[in-house]
């Protein structure tokens, strides 16, 4: 299978993590960002819509603040992130003003995700600077963000916002040359993997635990975020960021980095939203029969194939859908209540007026080709 090429007409997402963007002391470093942003001119002359996720902005702000480090403590993070952020957008406007483009910032948490209507406002708004020939310059917005609202990491957030710009690849820019067969601060001489066609659990494990110390990912975010892209349709792509011309090469499809094959259909936008979105807040466990009834047979699922409840969720709410063995398969819309499906469960619908636990219309299986 050949890699993806990105056109005119194309959306290409762009994350770039913090250790690719500043020193060690915290500062910008204007070299890498001017190389950056001339690629970014480059393609947007070809006809390409580009956004730019960024990190960097807590690291940015600890020189100003006096901080030597990193802090630990929810309001240094936050006070760091909002004399950061300004610095790196200032840096960008600049820079990808002399190419003739303007920058718009749009700083995201996970509940503009989680709720509905402001998912579909940050789409529409997205999608209305794209068409202004705008660069959008996404991060979390880490000075109000806490944990219960925290992606955690940019590399899921750039993952979700390939999904919601319908964009058609990820480039995850890093300090590492892709993902190797081993965690190469291990195994130095690991081998590079070229392309991956599915991520495994073995993967995952592989791929080690945090990256730098001013940053916050590392190869298992990364490979977690290609999960939600592919799933999502985007192709992705893990690449070292200071490697010569990366985006455009990116761009044109040549083998640099590993890519990540991308499922061959998109599930609609509502299902997907439903997938990624939001976290799930407890598991539903289902026999086999159900599990057949909703994978093959495209059905919704009934309480009487439901064997056990996991968490405390209420009607509405994202639940995960696993096997007795565990095994996650499907995610959806539950329409009870934790403790009332823990009642209900395995009683005939005929009992309960014919409700589903989850309908098909607000259930996505998180295996084989998308509805």
């Amino acid at each position: 299978m050949s890699r993806l090429e990105v056109k005119a007409g194309d959306r290409l997402v762009v994350k770039v993590g913090t250790a690719s963007l500043v020193g060690a002391d915290g500062e910008p470093e204007e070299e890498k960002l001017a190389r950056l942003c001339r690629q970014m001119i480059q393609l947007h002359r070809d006809g390409v819509e580009v956004i730019l996720v960024s990190s960097g902005a807590i690291a940015a702000g600890l020189g100003p603040l006096g901080l030597s480090a990193r802090p630990s403590d929810i309001p240094s993070l936050q006070a760091a992130a909002a004399v950061g952020q300004g610095r790196l957008l200032s840096r960008y406007s600049h820079l990808l003003a002399q190419g003739g483009l303007v920058t718009a910032q749009l700083l995201l948490t996970r509940y503009d995700f989680m709720n509905r209507q402001h998912y579909v406002n940050a789409r529409n708004t997205l999608d209305r600077l794209l068409a202004l020939g705008v660069v959008p310059v996404v991060n979390e917005n880490d000075t109000v963000a806490v944990d219960e609202i925290r992606f955690g990491d940019n590399d899921r957030l750039a993952a979700l916002v390939g999904n919601l710009a319908s964009a058609k690849l990820l480039a995850l820019l890093t300090d590492a040359q892709g993902l190797h067969t081993e965690d190469p601060r291990r195994v130095p001489d690991a081998p590079l993997i070229d392309e991956v066609d599915k991520i495994t659990p073995e993967m995952e494990k592989r791929a080690g635990g945090r990256g730098s110390e001013l940053g916050s990912g590392g190869m298992a975010s990364k490979i977690a975020a290609a999960w939600v892209a592919t799933f999502s349709g985007v192709g992705v792509v893990v690449a070292d960021a200071s490697a010569d011309d990366v985006l455009l090469r990116i761009s044109r499809g040549e083998n640099v980095g590993t890519f990540f094959h991308p499922r061959s259909k998109r599930a609609s936008a509502r299902r997907l939203w439903i997938a990624f979105a939001q976290p799930p807040r407890g598991t539903v466990v289902v026999d086999a029969g159900a599990r057949r009834a909703m994978v093959s047979d495209k059905r919704s699922l009934l309480p009487v194939g439901v064997v056990d409840t996991r968490g405390a969720f209420k009607s509405g709410d994202v639940v995960d859908v696993a096997e007795r063995t565990g095994e996650l398969f499907a995610r959806g819309l539950v329409r009870y209540d934790s403790a009332e499906l823990k009642e209900a469960q395995g009683r005939p619908s005929a009992e309960l007026a014919g409700r589903e636990v989850i309908h098909r219309d607000q259930l996505i299986i998180l295996e084989g080709d998308p509805e």
